[in-house]
């Protein structure tokens, strides 16, 4: 794959790592009190996941199918993987919406109890889909 479509599935997977890191961020920081930090390391993890979803959208809208060359126990662990990554990204999504929504309303009431629902999945998330990536692209290529 050349162009465009061949190096947008290195860049989503660089936000979605950038993601991880400033939501990790953002939890040390309300875990230690501080929420001037939480706040930008969230903002932050926002911006990141919301520029992963455009180029992720470009790229599925652009570039072929791009088919998973690994077999036996490996295609499994990817597929279940690869299933779960999606169905909770989107599950997850209008949660951080809904929580982004809540801290900026300033509703410190109703933000933490969507934010703990929120944190674990989209970390998962994160996490999962820079796993599929590396199996994709590097490992299984």
């Amino acid at each position: 794959m050349s162009g465009i479509a061949g190096v947008l599935p290195h860049v989503t997977t660089f936000f979605n790592a950038i993601a991880l890191i400033c939501i990790l961020t953002g939890f040390a920081c309300i875990r230690a009190g501080r929420r001037d930090l939480h706040r930008r390391a969230m903002l932050a993890a926002v911006t990141s996941s919301g520029l992963f979803l455009a180029t992720y959208l470009l790229y599925h809208f652009t570039a072929p199918i791009f088919v998973f060359r690994g077999g036996g126990l490996a295609r499994s662990v990817y597929y279940t993987l690869l299933v779960s990554h999606v169905l909770l990204a989107v599950a997850v999504t209008p949660m951080i919406g809904l929580s982004l929504l809540r801290a900026l309303k300033g509703d410190f009431a109703a933000h933490p109890r969507i934010a703990r629902l929120t944190l674990p999945i989209w970390i998962y998330v994160s996490a999962s889909g820079i796993v599929v990536y590396l199996l994709l692209y590097h490992i299984y290529n």
